[in-house]
């Protein structure tokens, strides 16, 4: 049973969240470079260290749903039913992500990351590491019985194909015809010639 959050963490929760709000509000007015860390814990009325106990970097704080995206999409993998395929329910799970990140409220925050170099290597980065976290999730699971490259070969696809689609003038559309080719990359891939997740020889 899930157990609901305490007063402290609700409090903690919502801390967080007024400092992204104050942030991208200020992003959005200003401009990403002419805003720094102390102009936003000033703004958000919290001191400098609250705001690094809640973001590592400036970067994170445009991506403030980062951990939130990453949990959803290794949840993708451990929480779907036993016998529910594995390819379809990361394919809704990455509708979902790009259905947000398409929304007509999303497109100055893109315009914003496109034009900030900073910005576009931390995202480069976080999908690596959601790549990552998704791979380690595929190849714990004993059902799917995948090897470690091709666990992360797939996360790779599944991850460009988020990027790819969010890009696209027809995200659905995208989404069919990339996913179309995950599930035939998938089909072929051997399963892992042990039970410890890694490769044989």
């Amino acid at each position: 049973m899930t157990v609901p959050p305490g007063r402290r963490e609700r409090k903690k929760a919502a801390t967080r969240q007024k400092i992204a709000d104050t942030a991208l509000r200020l992003f959005l007015e200003r401009g990403y470079d002419a805003v720094g860390i102390r102009d936003v814990a000033a703004e958000a009325d919290v001191a400098v260290t609250t705001l690094f106990s809640h973001f590592a970097s400036k970067e994170a704080l445009v991506f403030e749903r980062d951990d939130d995206f990453e949990q959803r999409l290794t949840q993708a993998v451990t929480g779907r039913a036993p016998d529910e395929p594995l390819i379809p329910a990361l394919r809704r799970e990455i509708q979902s992500l790009v259905r947000h990140c398409t929304a007509d409220s999303a497109t100055p925050i893109w315009r914003m990351i496109d034009a900030s170099a900073a910005l576009r290597e931390y995202e480069e980065s976080m999908r690596l590491r959601h790549a990552e976290s998704l791979a380690t999730a595929i190849v714990a699971d004993p059902l799917l019985s995948r090897t470690t490259t091709a666990s992360r070969t797939i996360a790779r696809f599944v991850i460009d194909a988020y990027s790819l689609a969010r890009e696209a003038s027809d995200p659905d559309a995208a989404l069919d015809e990339i996913f179309h080719m995950i599930e035939a990359a998938w089909a072929v891939t051997c399963p892992s010639r042990d039970s410890t997740g890694t490769d044989g020889p």
